[in-house]
């Protein structure tokens, strides 16, 4: 029998799959992946006509910045400022443009204030 975590990782692939077919990144439009464990939140800024990372940052990284006060949690609050330092390096590097790529998780709480946070960052998404 399969165990419902491994049935769950295995739905969240096929739907990344599928995003995928759909979402690249170029060099006037980079992707935006992300990856959410439990205890934190990854993400970068990919090209991949050459395959390389452009710009990463994490929640390690990245400096609590104040969330909004509809952003609620920690956890959200601290992927917010993960998409908040993610676009101010990207506009460093001369990037205003982006596609996102949620990797197959649902849009919604962290997801959704990442992306928050890359838009009010100066980030078109």
């Amino acid at each position: 029998m399969i165990s419902t975590s491994k049935k769950r990782r295995d739905i969240r692939a096929k739907r990344k799959v599928s995003i995928r077919k759909k979402v690249a990144g170029s060099p006037e439009r980079p992707r935006v992946s992300i990856l959410r464990s439990h205890k934190n939140i990854y993400a970068q800024v990919v090209d991949d006509t050459v395959g390389h990372t452009l710009v990463a940052c994490d929640g390690h990284k990245a400096a609590v910045v104040a969330a909004p006060e509809d952003v609620k949690g920690t956890k959200c609050a601290v992927a917010y400022s993960v998409g908040r330092a993610l676009a101010e390096m990207a506009k460093a590097k001369g990037i205003n443009r982006v596609v996102f790529d949620r990797s197959g998780y649902l849009y919604h709480g962290r997801v959704a204030a990442l992306a928050r946070g890359l838009r009010d960052g100066g980030l078109e998404v």
